[in-house]
C-alpha cells in the first residue's frame, strides 16, 4: 500500500479543521494523494487553560465532545484501519458542519453522545458498539500521543488542523486556517502556494487575528453568505480578562 502523501491532525469538532479538510480531499482528488487522518485534542492542548478566561463558555464543552469522539475515532483505527478513520471524520463532520445547527438547548456537548454519534456510524459503515469508545479513557493516551507527535512538528502555540506534507522529511504547518472553501478549479492553486511558502526555510508565520465567520451552514451561516469578520485572541473569539 502506497504511504501517505499527507498526514491531517484534526479535531472532530474544529470548524477550521473541518474546511481546510474538505479543501484537502478535493487536492488529493486531483493529486492523487493519500491522506493519513491522525489527532490532535484541543481539550489536550488547552487543559492547563483556565476556560472560563480564555473562551466563550461553549468552548469546554465543544473540545471535551471532541476528545470523546477522538476515543471512537483511535478505536474505529485499531479495529477497522486507517481509512475508517477518514470515513469517520467524514460523516462526523457533515453532521456537525454542514447539516442546520442544532438547538441551543442542546449545546455542542450533545455530538459526544451516543445518541449523536450512532446514526453518524451507520452511515459510515461502522458497528454502533464503537460508540463504547466515548466513555473508554484508556484512549486518551492515543490520542495524547499524536496529540504531542503533532505538536512536535510545528512549536505549541498552534492549533487545529496540522498538516505534515510528504512524511517523515517534509515540512509540516499549522493551517491553513480558512473560512470559506476555494473554487474546485482554484484548490489546487492555493494548496500549491501554501507549500511553497512552507516550505522555505526561514519561514514562520503569516497571519492576521481577523477572521471571517467560518462559512458552515451548521453555524449558522450559508456557504454563499456574508463576510462578517470577528477579531481572534489565541484561537478564541473572546480576548484575555
Amino acid at each position: 500500500m502506497k504511504s501517505a502523501d499527507i498526514h491531517f491532525y484534526f479535531d472532530p469538532t474544529c470548524p477550521f479543521a473541518w474546511l481546510t479538510s474538505s479543501w484537502v480531499r478535493t487536492v488529493t482528488a486531483r493529486r492523487e494523494y493519500r491522506v493519513d487522518w491522525r489527532f490532535i485534542s484541543l481539550r489536550l492542548l488547552n487543559e492547563h487553560v483556565d476556560y472560563d478566561t480564555w473562551f466563550p463558555q461553549e468552548y469546554e464543552e465543544s473540545h471535551t465532545a471532541g476528545l470523546r469522539l477522538l476515543r471512537v475515532a483511535a478505536r474505529t483505527r485499531a479495529e477497522h484501519g486507517r481509512d475508517a478513520v477518514g470515513r469517520l471524520y467524514e460523516g462526523l463532520g457533515a453532521r456537525i458542519f454542514d447539516a442546520d445547527p442544532v438547538p441551543v438547548a442542546e449545546g455542542p456537548g450533545h455530538r459526544g453522545t451516543r445518541a449523536f454519534l450512532e446514526p453518524v456510524l451507520t452511515a459510515t459503515g461502522l458497528p454502533a458498539e464503537l460508540a463504547d469508545a466515548l466513555e473508554d479513557r484508556s484512549w486518551d493516551a492515543v490520542v495524547r500521543a499524536e496529540t504531542e507527535e503533532a505538536l512536535a512538528l510545528t512549536g505549541r502555540d498552534v492549533g487545529t488542523p496540522i498538516i505534515h506534507f510528504e512524511p517523515p522529511e517534509g515540512v509540516a504547518f499549522f493551517g491553513p486556517v480558512i473560512s470559506r472553501l476555494p473554487a474546485e478549479e482554484d484548490a489546487v492553486e492555493l494548496w500549491d502556494h501554501v507549500v511553497a511558502l512552507a516550505r522555505f526555510p526561514g519561514f514562520a508565520e503569516l497571519k492576521r487575528s481577523l477572521r471571517e465567520q467560518p462559512r458552515l451552514r451548521g453555524l449558522g451561516v450559508a456557504p454563499d453568505g456574508p463576510g462578517v469578520e470577528e477579531d481572534w485572541h489565541a484561537g478564541s473569539r473572546r480576548t484575555k480578562k
